[in-house]
């Protein structure tokens, strides 16, 4: 069996989600010589995407495929009410994106699939799906039971309990930017890249070849604290730009919006601290300069109401008003944005 702690190039990478950031971690992954393999939901053999780097440089990803087995009604669901509004976002708060619905050249239901390979165990994968879209994604997916999973998606808990009890999870949170235009992706940004897991430990062993073709990789000692400086600008930016209709900069120049996000980020820091008590507690200067700095950016949430497309709102607030009920600490204004959001896109 391989060791997954090896940086052994043999052992490919499965890319679940070829939306707009997995295809730059597949791009940056390729680049350190391993093999990318994209799970898809139809029969297509190759994926051919190009990527504009910030320099303005095309790259022409060319990217091995293997179909999805095995979809259920779950996938189903999933297909019908997928939307690329995610790809018209170039918000670097929100990055993930969806796997991408069979295409108008799709099989017919009245002629059978032809015969393709099974798909082998899976020892290394990237989800980089939506986060609502992870249960029915990996629904069947051959995963090992000691498979490496790194997760590229907003908000936090979107895989609990899906993968093998020996699988190990690494978090990824990225502050690069893309934009889709058709099959091209304009590489907005390349900004920094934390990797990190729950568990106290180093590095595997192949994140040096990986960090060496990343740009601005780290593996750092505080990856929960980036993480949720992460997940607090998503929790007020997102669902505000969503439900007002408005571009990341409104926020601070509208007082009743200010006002708003003020609340939620003190919400969200008395979550943090109550979690860790080395948390600062600054998280409002962090959201304001995050904001003014996408001041003209749609964000993913804004885009996906925008196209009547399930939003991520249960990874990123509820994901907090869950800590918060198990802490027995009230979050009103969480509580507040979530049932609105819902309300207008149960």
């Amino acid at each position: 069996m391989t060791d997954l702690a090896s940086p052994d190039r043999a052992e490919p990478w499965y890319l679940l989600g070829a939306g707009n950031m997995g295809l730059l971690a597949a791009h940056y992954v390729r680049r350190a010589g391993f093999t990318v393999i994209v799970l898809r939901r139809d029969d297509t053999p190759t994926l051919e995407r190009t990527l504009i780097l910030p320099s303005g440089d095309p790259v022409l990803l060319q990217l091995l495929c293997e179909p999805l087995v095995g979809a259920g009604p779950a996938r189903e669901r999933e297909r019908s009410s997928r939307q690329d509004a995610r790809d018209l976002s170039n918000d670097s708060t929100n990055n993930a994106s969806g796997i991408p619905p069979a295409g108008s050249a799709g099989l017919s239901r009245a002629r059978p699939a032809p015969t393709r390979p099974a798909t082998p165990t899976i020892r290394r994968l990237v989800v980089a799906c939506k986060a609502p879209f992870s249960a029915a994604a990996l629904a069947g997916l051959p995963l090992a039971a000691d498979a490496t999973v790194l997760r590229l998606q907003n908000g936090l808990g979107s895989l609990d309990g899906l993968l093998p009890d020996g699988a190990r999870m690494i978090e990824v949170v990225s502050a690069s930017a893309v934009k889709r235009d058709g099959d091209t992706h304009r590489v907005v940004a390349e900004n920094d890249t934390w990797m990190g897991e729950s568990a106290a430990g180093g590095p595997p062993a192949w994140f040096g070849a990986l960090s060496a073709h990343w740009p601005k990789l780290h593996w750092p000692d505080d990856f929960r604290h980036r993480q949720w400086r992460k997940l607090v600008g998503n929790a007020v930016i997102n669902p505000l730009t969503g439900l007002h209709d408005v571009a990341n900069g409104r926020i601070f120049q509208d007082p009743a919006l200010a006002g708003e996000a003020e609340q939620l980020a003190r919400e969200a820091d008395r979550v943090f601290t109550a979690l860790d008590p080395t948390w600062p507690g600054d998280s409002l200067p962090g959201v304001r300069a995050l904001a003014e700095a996408t001041a003209g950016n749609t964000s993913s949430m804004r885009a996906d109401m925008q196209a009547g497309a399930v939003t991520e709102i249960d990874a990123i607030n509820s994901w907090l008003l869950r800590q918060a009920e198990a802490l027995d600490i009230d979050l009103p204004a969480h509580r507040r944005i979530v049932a609105a959001v819902k309300a207008r896109h149960p």
